[in-house]
């Protein structure tokens, strides 16, 4: 084996956490592996023989690029990804899919994803960071280009714009895929008061069916006004093939067409009831999304 060999070897020891980094930063797993390339090819011209910790090094390297990236979408004033969902990361439910659940690790669900979309680059780094994998912020401030002071500020101001905006689902996989099931059930049946007896009073629905289509990203807020979608929710529950699915480490469903796939829905569920539900129907990302994880062999 030679040095090219061992190098890429250990940098590959490495790849699932530098990805689950750049996914929480970037919200887009096409992206998330364009930022982790973009620090194998920077190792590739370094001398590792100089680099006393390597996942250190690389952990910084791919937070300095996901901070250009997202500074990058400011600048050429691209619709910002607070205007549209994040990309879900999507496994079979039984979890055999050590690859999701690398990137997934200490899981992230939508919700959370979400808010992250609407803090300014720097504070969701250091956020990301310190919050979700304990980097300290003398490690954080020079990536933002700030003193440590200033880092731990960043992150603390992300935190209070976190908090409380994410509902915290119920950790109990099954509990979650019954209420998803009295959902599915209510929506096939035609049943507003089944329906609205699962939605949390507070519910908020996320639905992006993409730019060209449907016009960016739809926010509905409260138990009445979700539950007043129930003809749209009973179309796609008698017209699709529904297959239940893990979206970002909760329950979930894909809905396909002849095996198309024409939407993925993620539900927060607590306390026994929906607090959120997402759905992503873009077909343009939806063609883009690794789905062969999705069991649909139900």
């Amino acid at each position: 084996m030679n040095d090219h060999d061992f190098l890429a070897g250990r940098f590959e020891g490495h790849r699932p956490h530098l990805t689950a980094v750049a996914y929480r930063m970037l919200g887009s797993v096409a992206e998330a592996d364009d930022a982790v390339q973009e620090a194998w090819l920077r190792l590739a011209r370094t001398d590792a023989a100089d680099i006393d910790n390597l996942a250190g090094w690389l952990t910084t390297v791919v937070g300095r690029v996901c901070l250009d990236m997202l500074r990058a979408r400011t600048s050429r004033r691209e619709e910002p990804m607070a205007e549209r969902l994040p990309d879900p990361v999507i496994g079979p439910e039984d979890g055999t899919d050590p690859e999701g659940q690398a990137v997934l690790a200490d899981s992230v669900g939508m919700a959370l994803l979400v808010v992250l979309e609407s803090l300014n680059p720097a504070e969701r780094l250091a956020f990301v960071l310190h919050d979700m994998f304990a980097m300290p912020f003398d490690q954080i401030a020079p990536i933002v280009g700030k003193s440590p002071a200033a880092a731990k500020m960043l992150a603390s101001r992300a935190r209070n714009r976190v908090r409380g905006r994410a509902p915290v689902p119920d950790p109990d996989l099954p509990r979650q895929r019954r209420v998803v099931d009295a959902f599915l059930s209510a929506a096939r049946g035609g049943d507003f008061d089944a329906l609205l007896a699962i939605l949390d009073p507070d519910v908020v629905l996320h639905a992006d069916g993409g730019a060209t289509v449907s016009g960016g990203l739809r926010v509905v807020r409260g138990a009445e006004r979700v539950a007043a979608m129930l003809d749209t929710f009973h179309r796609m529950a008698n017209l699709y093939d529904t297959h239940p699915a893990l979206v970002n480490g909760v329950a979930g469903l894909l809905n396909t067409a002849e095996g198309k796939p024409m939407s993925v829905m993620s539900f927060t569920v607590t306390n026994g009831r929906i607090a959120e539900i997402d759905i992503l129907s873009d077909p343009e990302r939806l063609a883009r999304l690794d789905l062969v994880r999705a069991d649909d062999r139900r």
